[in-house]
């Protein structure tokens, strides 16, 4: 018998015996239906979200391979950052899908971007892995492009902490008070964990090439909670690790929901219920229940988002003030918003 055939008659058999049991009293008719979705293998799982096919409204924008993908809720913007030779780096488009306008000063290949609103200013953070004259560095623009600061050397890979350089920084998070998280490592020299005052100097300094506790392998994207915890995807070596945002301490690590694939992307939901994982390998946005304060404990899948093959999901952002999910798709060089359906 073939394996289809197999399993459909163990679900016909199962739902015969289930029906038997009703019918002598031996289990409630109440409980079948919770007893078929428990043991049926073609469980439905609930979507927690659905795809916007009106967003973008003007994807012909999308001229060059989409890396990245950030998130401003207080102007209701979104900025994607593409790579590619003769296309605008940076695309900025309204909440709605409305393109508005684009931007390409002073970067080469972009990899990570960051929307920050601070007490005083709001800025674009990218960071850029490219080996030419710009590369190796982090960026500082105006929400117009203008060029603000610059972290690293310019053109030049390396280790060194004063100055400070990078080799392929991969992303970054940045708080409200200025306080920076970047992680240094998208393949280079370095696969470390910063973070950084509001005037560029390192309060602590985390990571370095392992498969150890606090060692990463292609540190590829962090993100910060209410609680003081910061996650990163620690994606070479398939697994996700926690860090206290204050201290550095490693708090925990997370393994079993990554046998697959790595994580490249991680953010958290605006109420923090959730994180929100890219798996660009298998083409997978997993979502995951964030554990309670106090407790890292082993992961859990509560909900996928399977996408087309070839579709390679790299980075993802969150709009906090709306719940949507924006995902920068390398394989179909577009980015793709998400609403959640609660």
């Amino acid at each position: 018998m073939k394996a289809r055939g197999r399993r459909g008659f163990a679900v016909a058999m199962g739902t015969a015996l289930l029906a038997l049991l009703v019918f002598y009293g031996a289990l409630p008719g109440s409980q079948v239906l919770r007893a078929i979705a428990l043991y049926s293998p073609w469980r439905i799982e609930q979507r927690l979200y659905k795809l916007d096919v009106g967003w973008p409204k003007h994807p012909e924008q999308f001229t060059g391979q989409t890396f990245c993908v950030a998130v401003d809720p207080l102007h209701d913007l979104v900025y994607v950052a593409q790579r590619g030779d003769n296309v605008p780096k940076v695309l900025v488009f309204s909440d709605e899908g409305y393109f508005l306008h684009a931007w390409n000063s002073t970067l080469e290949m972009p990899h990570g971007i960051f929307a920050v609103n601070t007490l005083t200013d709001s800025s674009v953070w990218i960071t850029d892995v490219g080996t030419g004259k710009y590369g190796h560095t982090v960026k500082q623009y105006s929400p117009s492009g203008k060029l603000i600061q610059t972290l690293g050397t310019p053109g030049k890979a390396g280790s060194a902490l004063n100055p400070l350089q990078f080799d392929q920084p991969a992303e970054l998070f940045v708080e409200q008070t200025g306080e920076i998280y970047i992680v240094d490592g998208d393949g280079g020299m370095n696969n470390r964990l910063f973070k950084l005052s509001q005037d560029f100097k390192e309060i602590w300094l985390r990571g370095e090439n392992g498969t150890g506790v606090g060692q990463f392998k292609i540190p590829h994207s962090v993100t910060v909670d209410s609680f003081g915890r910061v996650w990163v995807a620690d994606r070479g070596n398939k697994r996700i690790q926690v860090f206290d945002k204050v201290t550095g301490e490693w708090l925990g690590s997370w393994t079993s929901c990554f046998v697959e694939d790595g994580p490249f992307s991680v953010r958290l939901t605006a109420n923090e219920e959730y994180l929100i994982v890219a798996q660009l390998n298998i083409n997978r946005i997993s979502i995951l229940a964030a554990p309670p304060i106090g407790s890292i404990g082993n992961c859990n899948v509560v909900n996928t988002i399977q996408l087309a093959d070839d579709i390679k999901p790299h980075l993802v952002d969150v709009n906090v003030k709306t719940g949507a999910i924006y995902v920068a798709e390398i394989g179909a060089q577009q980015v793709q918003k998400y609403v959640p359906l609660t």
